[in-house]
């Protein structure tokens, strides 16, 4: 076995042991694969906060390959730039194999994959179910073809189309699953209504705060109906469904005391997280800070906090913490995802919130 494949077992191996691979067909898969040859170069964070090419020719480049990392591609949507925000990746493998499993797919069924990327995780779905059952769309038609050229080097020969994901691929239609590489605000129609009834649309929700993998039968009409998954996911959004950053303020503001910490509402680890989304849609966050784009505002400092703007947002975070623990602390699995011809709506028994 040459250091590729020792690597590419080493990576079966790892995520087995984690429990996120189980059916024999993606075990297969991911020790069969060479995720190196879909990744000649990508980019990595270094201290200094700046990001480092990294290429085919640079020492340990094959190990940060098989690490169980997301590995940035592509910036602003622009080949030539080395720098700004992330518009092409490939994913984490972790991330990747959850979702292939919550696909839930048998011998003989067709996948749409929305978000090419790089072509690794379509190469996946072609070596567990054969390349003729596999259509991948991604919008960028340099991207799109740097996928095709690697696929078809390394064997496989899914229909590679160039196009916007959010509006499927009806010539190829129905499928009997979609999986979309990308976060999207609302469940984009097309997916639905493409999919045979029964079939299954796994993607991630883009919400700023309390995002997380959703599955969603489909009804074959463009409704549907489905579940909030236990593991969290997070993508670059779909790039129709992109949030222009909310800004926190300056400016007249009141000062507060008090006991929440900021993780308990903005950390994906923290219970509370994904309800915390329902009581603060559109609200994004950093390091110290929320922000809404109708200018409400928190600077929060430990055992204090500034508001501002026409809301009190940190106000709402604390009443939401008292309606989670009325309603028994609800994690993010105990919720529903409901698409119908009323709209899109997260559910949690009789209660529902729009998307």
């Amino acid at each position: 076995m040459d250091d590729a494949g020792a690597l590419r077992a080493e990576l079966a191996d790892h995520l087995l042991g984690d429990g996120v691979l189980h059916e024999s067909r993606w075990l297969k898969a991911f020790r069969a694969v060479p995720r190196h040859e879909f990744l000649p170069h990508f980019y990595r964070l270094v201290p200094s906060g700046d990001w480092e090419r990294v290429t085919s020719g640079d020492p340990g480049w094959l190990e940060l390959v098989y690490a169980d990392d997301a590995r940035v591609t592509q910036f602003d949507g622009d080949d030539t730039v080395t720098g700004g925000t992330p518009t092409s990746s490939s994913s984490m493998p972790t991330i990747m194999a959850i979702m292939l499993e919550a696909l839930e797919v048998h011998t003989g069924q067709t996948v749409l994959e929305v978000g090419t990327g790089t072509g690794y995780n379509a190469a996946l779905l072609c070596h567990a179910l054969g390349s003729d059952r596999v259509t991948t769309i991604d919008v960028d038609p340099d991207v799109s073809q740097r996928a095709r050229e690697r696929l078809h080097d390394n064997g496989f020969f899914p229909a590679c189309v160039n196009g916007d994901g959010a509006l499927g691929h009806p010539e190829r239609a129905p499928y009997d699953r979609v999986l979309a590489t990308c976060s999207v605000s609302t469940i984009p129609p097309a997916w639905l209504e493409q999919t045979r009834p029964g079939g299954l649309v796994v993607t991630t929700l883009h919400r700023p705060i309390g995002a997380g993998l959703v599955r969603i039968t489909s009804n074959g009409d463009g409704t549907g109906e489905g579940l909030v998954l236990v593991e969290d996911g997070r993508f670059m959004p779909l790039r129709a469904h992109a949030r222009p950053p909310a800004v926190a303020g300056e400016g007249e503001f009141e000062r507060g005391r008090t006991t929440l910490p900021l993780a308990t509402v903005i950390d994906p680890a923290s219970p509370f997280e994904f309800f915390a989304g329902t009581a603060l849609p559109g609200v994004v966050a950093g390091r110290d800070w929320l922000a809404h784009q109708d200018g409400s505002w928190v600077h929060h400092h430990g055992s204090h906090v500034d508001q501002g703007g026409p809301r009190r947002l940190w106000d709402v975070a604390e009443q939401a913490v008292e309606r989670w623990r009325e309603l028994g602390e609800p994690r993010r699995q105990d919720f529903g995802v409901r698409v119908g011809p009323d709209g899109q709506f997260l559910t949690l028994g009789d209660l529902h919130w729009h998307l």
